[in-house]
């Protein structure tokens, strides 16, 4: 079935999956319940405690560790390319294209490699694309892959610098070329899929002032009206990971109008960070998956 293009402001929530968690924060209801208390909940340190027994139990650790998670974009292209895109076209294939190798592999620059699937090119289009596959579009409203050539990419990864296999994809409306990932991130596994079901965490963002330093960013849901209350910034360390959570003063439950709250705090740390990855206690992900969504999630098209 064919589905027509969608209006715009659909179109600005397929693109900016950040926003869409900042309107159902801002616009859903919201449970309070408190996390320090231990009465009407876990506590922290229950919720940390779970986080790292996933991580470690799950399989995520081993991806993390030996696997393939990037840090960065898996397209690049020329500032002449990205000048001319317009999010609001769709994506077609309208050339021939070449079938995918059996298979390609990751060479990081330590010398370590990994065998891994790849994508056809089809896939690697719709991976640029924010439309689901069957909408359709004006013809002058498409930007046409017309062919595409395998290369490889340099990429940073959880395990440094990577030249990681990709496409060339060419479009007879587009000044130039665009190289994407060619990757099959679904069928090798990713740290969502080891991690399985979670909520949407609470801490949304770190930087590293120094080796024992945090500055951490994060957000919390408050009822409309609602006197200020303090958010206490808190962290679980253990050698392979530091957990980082909120706990909040006992407010009662019940249901009310919810509205998204931020804050940013620094955090001290026992021992100094390391190479630890830094998980968040709710979503029991890394909270870098927040900062690059191909770090934990597969975008094959």
């Amino acid at each position: 079935m064919l589905c027509a293009k969608p209006p715009m402001s659909e179109a600005a929530l397929c693109q900016d999956q950040h926003m869409v968690r900042l309107a159902a924060i801002l616009l859903a209801a919201v449970l309070l319940l408190s996390d320090s208390s231990g009465m009407l909940g876990p506590t922290f340190e229950e919720n940390a405690a779970q986080a790292i027994s996933t991580w470690r139990t799950s399989g995520a650790a081993k991806i993390w560790r030996r696997g393939f998670v990037p840090l960065e974009d898996l397209s690049t292209m020329s500032r002449k390319v990205s000048e001319r895109i317009n999010t609001e076209y769709g994506w077609v294939v309208a050339g021939p294209l070449p079938a995918p190798p059996a298979g390609a592999q990751i060479r990081w620059d330590d010398g370590s490699t990994m065998r891994v699937p790849v994508i056809r090119p089809r896939e690697a289009l719709m991976a640029l694309s924010p439309w689901p596959e069957n909408y359709t579009f004006p013809d002058d409203e498409e930007y046409k892959l017309t062919g595409a050539t395998f290369t490889t990419m340099r990429l940073k990864t959880t395990r440094g610098m990577a030249t990681v296999p990709a496409w060339r994809l060419y479009f007879s409306n587009l000044p130039g070329p665009i190289d994407h990932v060619a990757v099959d991130q679904k069928a090798i596994g990713t740290i969502e899929d080891a991690v399985g079901d979670h909520l949407a965490g609470d801490v949304s963002d770190f930087e590293v002032l120094d080796e024992r330093t945090l500055l951490v960013d994060y957000e919390y849901g408050a009822c409309v009206g609602e006197e200020p209350f303090d958010v206490t910034l808190r962290a679980s360390e253990r050698p392979d990971v530091v957990v980082l959570g909120l706990e909040m003063p006992y407010r009662g439950y019940g249901i009310c109008a919810g509205v998204g709250a931020s804050g940013q705090d620094v955090i001290r740390l026992n021992e100094p960070l390391g190479d630890r990855v830094v998980l968040d206690e709710v979503s029991r992900l890394p909270v870098l998956c927040r900062r690059a969504q191909n770090t934990c999630h597969a975008r094959n098209g």
